[in-house]
């Protein structure tokens, strides 16, 4: 577990953005049960390629004319309880950090891995977000 100093700068870059930041198994299920629009779920980390590809691609993504209905924020290596519950929710893609997910009205429909963030800038991973908001939202 990472110490709260570390990490609250981390959350406070998608809090500042508008995310709810999910902390407890019970906010990640009254926040994805019976979700109606869309949501975008944003698995945070302290790793390199969440704070220099995933943030500064969610914060400019955020600029598109379309935007999910719920924006939602786990922190891996933090919040264990809440991340392992959220990752319930986005089988049968195994757990990885960061990563995002999108939900249409309560279902999953577009999952990053990691391995999708880490190689990419934050301007291609942006680009990527903005067609699926296009596309979802």
């Amino acid at each position: 577990m990472y110490p709260a100093e570390l990490v609250s700068p981390m959350k406070k870059d998608l809090t500042d953005l508008g995310f709810k930041e999910l902390i407890s198994t019970s906010d990640v299920v009254s926040n994805l049960e019976n979700q109606t629009g869309t949501t975008f779920l944003v698995f945070n980390s302290v790793c390199g390629c969440a704070a220099g590809a995933a943030r500064p691609a969610v914060k400019m993504a955020l600029s598109n004319e379309k935007l999910p209905d719920h924006l939602l924020t786990v922190f891996a290596g933090v919040d264990s309880e809440a991340v392992a519950k959220a990752r319930e929710y986005t089988l049968p893609y195994p757990g990885s950090s960061p990563s995002m997910a999108i939900f249409k009205d309560g279902k999953l429909v577009h999952f990053i891995e990691r391995h999708q963030i880490e190689g990419n800038n934050a301007q291609v991973i942006s680009d990527h977000l903005k067609k699926l908001f296009d596309h979802f939202c």
